[in-house]
């Protein structure tokens, strides 16, 4: 807890400092598994935080996801042509209102805060009741956020510091939960990323068809590879999720799942239920 590193001392302590300070006033309330909300509440302010960059990132994804079809034409129809290419694509971005690098710079700003955060919490899960104390008081800044007395570890009778996979056969079945609405919750925020529906007008265009000595057959393998591996990732991303929430500490599994739930309404609110849209209209037929 006290390595001196330039990345703990710039984003891992500051965030350690705010999750004790939130744990602090919970536990002046009285607050119940204190420290379990405190995970919450600290992730909640971060998301807040970056509310901003994500909402810019999540606007430029939909942009270029509703060009992509456009895009695809240009390239099948210029593809010996890399300049007049370059110089239809720039002219379709620009009557799109698209920036291509719009989503690279609040991605970048992001990464280093989210993984300070998955820092802390790996720490902060792995302290045992009897360095608690003495590790936490090391690092924080103030003297009104030194703990007293070790925290609770547990939320609602799950141990924040021991992973679903050590827990079954004590706690049995029930506590597969924990993966399983980690790996739905991912399904539900990677499903509302993808387009519901072609965009306005894209069914009405006229489709190029290259004859096979130009390359229409590859072109063809290609884009259907292409659209499989994406319908394949969709399920095997969320999976991959669930699985390291299994082996991951319960702590780290309630941090990713505030996270996750708190991006679900941001694009809720950006973007609407986007993929998620026709599934929803099939189960209100039912």
């Amino acid at each position: 807890m006290t390595d001196p590193s330039l990345f703990n001392t710039v984003l891992v302590w500051p965030i350690l400092n705010a999750l004790v300070g939130i744990y602090k006033i919970l536990f002046l309330l009285n607050t119940p598994y204190a420290l379990g909300f405190s995970i919450i509440g600290l992730t909640v302010v971060i998301r807040f935080i970056l509310y901003p960059l994500t909402a810019s990132q999540l606007r430029a994804s939909r942009k270029m996801q509703e060009v992509s079809p456009h895009l695809s034409k240009l390239k099948e129809k210029h593809k010996n042509d890399a300049k007049m290419l370059q110089q239809e694509t720039m002219k379709l971005y620009k009557e799109h209102g698209v920036n291509p690098a719009a989503g690279c710079l609040p991605v970048l700003v992001q990464i280093p805060i989210i993984w300070g955060l998955y820092s802390v919490l790996s720490q902060i899960v792995a302290l045992g009741p009897q360095s608690v104390v003495s590790s936490i008081n090391k690092v924080v800044y103030f003297d009104f956020l030194k703990l007293t007395s070790t925290w609770d570890p547990s939320f609602f009778g799950l141990p924040l510091g021991q992973n679903p996979a050590h827990l079954i056969s004590t706690t049995g079945p029930l506590i597969l939960l924990v993966p399983l609405l980690t790996a739905l919750f991912q399904f539900i925020q990677s499903k509302m990323m993808t387009l519901s529906s072609p965009p306005s007008g894209e069914k009405n265009l006229p489709t190029t068809r290259l004859p096979a000595e130009q390359g229409g057959q590859e072109k063809k393998k290609k884009d259907d590879f292409a659209s499989a591996f994406q319908s394949q990732s969709l399920y095997i991303f969320p999976l991959m999720i669930g699985f390291f929430s299994y082996q991951f500490p319960i702590g780290l599994s309630l941090y990713w799942n505030t996270f996750t739930v708190f991006g679900i309404i941001q694009q809720y609110q950006i973007s609407g239920l986007g993929g998620l849209e026709s599934l929803w209209q099939k189960k209100k037929k039912q």
